[in-house]
């Protein structure tokens, strides 16, 4: 349970501050979003677009529960927490840090929202994604970081240092 993993909406940063905090921390770096492509062979848009929503959450959760690490800034991709059984094993491997950022600031960097791979069904709007998957981030968070645009991502990832160093995490 020595892991870290950083969750939250799709252009929150997890993948991005997860390499920074690897690099700080001297932890590895996984991008769980690159196992699904790996372990299905498709990009997660084709994973959406041929086979759909539930077919892609479920791909999902049996990549999220294959995975078994130490010392890992795990980044596993925004809808890992519609599982409960993703997310429970998720909670299984370390602690879990919420980035928690604004619906505003999330439209403006998300300029690619139907090609990106974001799990969401035909007709939904990243609001009524948020909407969904924000209670369920604060229910499997151990720790929830707000971030927002107007903060450097350098700031950013000193906060979630700051919060884990607070919270003892990790226990070295």
């Amino acid at each position: 349970m020595d892991n870290i993993v950083l969750i939250g909406m799709p252009g929150s940063g997890k993948s991005t501050v997860g390499v920074l905090l690897a690099k700080a921390l001297g932890y590895d770096f996984l991008d769980v979003d690159l196992v699904i492509q790996n372990r299905e062979g498709a990009l997660l848009q084709q994973i959406l677009d041929t086979r759909g929503t539930q077919a892609f959450l479920e791909a999902e959760e049996r990549a999220v529960c294959s995975l078994s690490c130490t010392r890992t800034i795990i980044a596993p991709g925004g809808s890992a927490i519609c599982r409960e059984k993703a997310a429970d094993h998720l909670r299984s491997l370390g602690a879990v840090v919420y980035l928690n950022v604004p619906l505003q600031e999330l439209e403006q960097r998300i300029q690619n929202l139907s090609s990106r791979g974001i799990a969401m069904e035909p007709g939904q709007t990243l609001a009524d994604v948020m909407a969904y998957r924000d209670p369920l981030y604060r229910r499997y968070a151990d720790l929830i970081v707000d971030c927002s645009g107007s903060q450097p991502l350098a700031q950013t990832v000193h906060l979630v240092l700051q919060r884990l160093k607070e919270e003892g995490i990790p226990r070295l």
